[in-house]
């Protein structure tokens, strides 16, 4: 016959103090670990709907540097340190005399620093920058990885160059 009688609880033993140290210290590597966010401002339209399609696409690595995780909206940045710094939401770039590439069906104005390049999709609203040092990583697979996302803004105009442009009469 079984009993209904049930044995008392043993007491808890409290873990040995070294234990609760390799813990926490194990914790702490875990922690330690992770890469902090990157600090970027917002561009002045970073709420624009319109980004949304596009960063939700970005690749998880530029070239071999993976996507960090950033401050703001409709930012990105990848590389530790930062090789590549990207807002959507910037401002729409007029008309302009400044150098302009065609990469995989996106056009990018291109501003050059004394160590830095700044460059932005022309012809799309919301626009899009990034920021990246041509000596660390090459601007080409940037851009060529990043077209397929950008891409998801759709284009209204493209830039122009010389021989796109119409002889005006004279007379």
């Amino acid at each position: 016959m079984l009993s209904s009688a049930r044995s008392a609880p043993r007491p808890l033993r409290p873990l040995p103090r070294l234990l609760t140290l390799a813990a926490l210290a194990g914790a702490a590597v875990v922690l330690s670990g992770c890469t902090p966010a990157v600090e970027v401002s917002a561009a002045p339209d970073s709420t624009d709907p319109a980004c949304a399609p596009m960063m939700v696409a970005l690749p998880d690595l530029l070239a071999d540097a993976p996507l960090r995780p950033t401050t703001t909206q409709a930012t990105a940045a990848w590389g530790d340190p930062s090789l590549v710094i990207l807002r959507c939401g910037v401002t729409v770039p007029g008309p302009t005399t400044d150098r302009c590439v065609g990469v995989n069906g996106v056009d990018w104005v291109i501003r050059q620093d004394a160590s830095t390049w700044t460059l932005t999709t022309y012809g799309r609203t919301p626009a899009t920058e990034i920021v990246l040092d041509p000596d660390k990583i090459a601007s080409s697979t940037v851009l060529a990885q990043l077209s397929s996302a950008v891409l998801r803004i759709p284009s209204t105009k493209a830039c122009l160059g010389a021989a796109d442009e119409t002889a005006v009469p004279t007379k």
